[in-house]
């Protein structure tokens, strides 16, 4: 009787379990009050048995898919997505159980990624919105903060709608940039999935393998700083925090970072465009990436700041980028995070409105102007800009500043400057041969320099002269 009675137990131990592991599971970010990417083949992704058959069926459609899982029990499916609507229901179910997707939206879907600047909530102007944050159409999912030595599938959140509560807790610079998104194409659903963690460096956010697959990449990994208050490893956020929501289909990325990496600024452009890269070929989409250029800020070392705005600046030459400039947005050069972040998000959401979405916006509006090339003549510099073909306005006592002009020694001087519509001049009457020219090339530059639309030049420097940072 007792053997009898084990074996009853041991069959129901089995059965129990073995239907447990054939529920079609899915990852927390698949779940209702979702948005999904408009007119895409959007992924589905989960787990169940393997070779387990199941049905997908859409609300918005009136065919149902069949879907059969890999031996591995992890499946994806692809689904067709309508123009911008609902909310929807996705059923899906097997012989063990049906999972029901409710109040889904389709519209667009940008991920908001980045350290502390994009992170940040709470700022004078999210508290001004108010009840008029009160939005259904605009939603937010947030990636809880983990590490991970190998890629994860599973990534902690929820999806909430946007309201005077959950805006307190969500990205400033990334709800400006939805709310004007939806404003500009006609009310459409916008998803905004936040994956953000204070002071790291990008070597965190990408694959440890784009890291080693370069010599001085590779070296100048091993130089972040061990604290406490972050991970330092390279790769650990990158494998919990993006590569669980790879499978999700998006319009594109905006990111706000670079702060973590001034100390080993040289490197900078290689791990950022690097980390683009391996981050499309990993949500295998070739998804539009725009990003914040960071701000003027008192850092420990001369120049470690403006060596780090000029990496982000040639990184625009890697395909499908955009840089939004903020050295007027800072009131206070000793506070690493500027408080307007809704200037922040208008730029972003204006680089993607004509770049992505095709609206009718001239350049100068979204472009800030930007150094073209120079040429000597006598004693003076002509300086050449895209993004200018208004000219230049001159803000405060209409005396352009943050200009600096050397000769041969290298000996930079204050540079005397006229402004000739989109040309821009300059001389020293010390230096008879000038042959460079050095715009806000420092850790603290706030130019009063601007194309007529109202976006700030870039800083640049026209040498190519070592730098070599000093403490201060």
């Amino acid at each position: 009787m007792k053997k009898l009675f084990l074996l009853c137990y041991c069959f129901i131990y089995v059965s129990f379990f073995s239907k447990l592991f054939a529920i079609i599971r899915l990852p927390p970010v698949m779940s209702s009050n979702m948005v999904l990417q408009q007119n895409s083949q959007a992924t589905l992704w989960g787990w169940s048995d393997p070779s387990e058959r199941f049905t997908i069926t859409c609300s918005w459609k009136t065919t149902v898919d069949s879907v059969q899982a890999p031996n591995s029990g992890k499946w994806k499916a692809k689904i067709s997505t309508p123009s911008a609507g609902g909310p929807y229901t996705i059923t899906i179910k097997s012989r063990i159980n049906t999972i029901v997707l409710e109040n889904i939206l389709i519209g667009e879907v940008w991920i908001c990624s980045g350290q502390s600047n994009m992170e940040m909530s709470n700022t004078q102007h999210i508290k001004e919105e108010g009840t008029k944050s009160n939005n259904d159409k605009i939603r937010f999912f947030t990636v809880a903060k983990k590490t991970a030595e190998y890629p994860q599938d599973h990534a902690e959140g929820q999806w909430v709608s946007c309201n005077e509560e959950t805006l307190r807790r969500f990205s400033a610079a990334g709800y400006f940039f939805g709310k004007k998104l939806h404003q500009e194409l006609n009310n459409v659903p916008i998803g905004l999935i936040q994956s953000a963690w204070s002071g790291t460096p990008v070597e965190l956010w990408e694959p440890v393998e784009v890291l080693n697959s370069d010599p001085a990449m590779k070296e100048a990994a091993t130089k972040i700083r061990n604290v406490t208050y972050r991970p330092n490893t390279p790769g650990l956020i990158y494998n919990a925090m993006i590569y669980p929501i790879s499978n999700y289909t998006i319009a594109g990325v905006i990111w706000y970072q670079g702060e973590g990496n001034t100390a080993r600024a040289s490197t900078y452009e290689k791990m950022f465009t690097g980390m683009i890269g391996a981050w499309r070929k990993q949500f295998e989409q070739d998804f539009p990436f725009y990003y914040v250029q960071i701000a003027p800020y008192t850092y420990e070392y001369t120049f470690e700041g403006a060596l780090l705005m000029e990496q982000q600046t040639r990184s625009l030459s890697y395909p499908k980028t955009g840089m939004v400039v903020i050295t007027d947005l800072v009131d206070n050069v000793k506070d690493q995070h500027p408080k307007n972040k809704l200037d922040v998000g208008l730029r972003l959401a204006n680089i993607a409105l004509a770049e992505t979405y095709k609206q009718n916006i001239p350049a100068p509006v979204y472009l800030n102007p930007k150094f073209k090339r120079m040429d000597a003549s006598k004693a003076k510099i002509n300086l050449y800009f895209d993004n200018a073909p208004n000219g230049f306005m001159v803000k405060g006592d209409g005396t352009p500043t943050e200009f600096l002009i050397a000769g041969t020694d290298q000996n930079f001087l204050p540079a005397e400057v006229k402004i000739e519509k989109d040309r821009i001049v300059v001389s020293n009457k010390r230096i008879s041969n000038p042959v460079a020219v050095r715009f806000s090339f420092s850790n603290t530059g706030m130019s009063n320099v601007f194309n007529k639309e109202g976006l700030p030049l870039i800083p640049f420097r026209t040498d190519n002269w070592e730098v070599v940072p000093a403490k201060q």
